[in-house]
């Protein structure tokens, strides 16, 4: 960490089209390449990313994923089921990331997720 950072929260989540490993894995390699472009966020300045999936997500780990990316196996990496509400939308995975930056946060929600908060959608 430089001098002129700050620790600050990241959010962002996405849609996958189906239960499968290959759909989960290609939504949240999406939103993490979109959360590193928007940040220039390199693995060294995330502390720790915590994913979320609705229960009718269960083919693998969103985390499993983020472990493959180049430098970020110093990342403190959690999974966790979404809290159940009725009307939620449906295979989505949010990520709440604590990451090292010198500017604002820049959030991602892509995919159906916009919807969830479309004032940041495209922040």
């Amino acid at each position: 960490m430089s001098p002129e950072q700050s620790l600050r929260a990241l959010r962002g989540a996405t849609t996958v089209t189906s239960n499968s490993r290959e759909a989960i894995q290609e939504a949240v390699e999406e939103l993490l390449d979109a959360l590193a472009e928007r940040n220039n966020l390199k693995g060294e300045q995330i502390l720790s990313l915590t994913f979320s999936v609705t229960a009718d997500l269960d083919a693998c780990f969103p985390a499993a994923i983020a472990r493959q990316r180049p430098g970020w196996d110093g990342v403190a990496l959690l999974d966790c089921q979404q809290m159940a509400v009725a009307g939620d939308l449906e295979r989505c995975i949010r990520l709440l990331a604590h990451v090292w930056l010198t500017q604002p946060a820049r959030h991602a929600y892509l995919r159906e997720a916009a919807r969830l908060r479309p004032d940041l959608a495209n922040s």
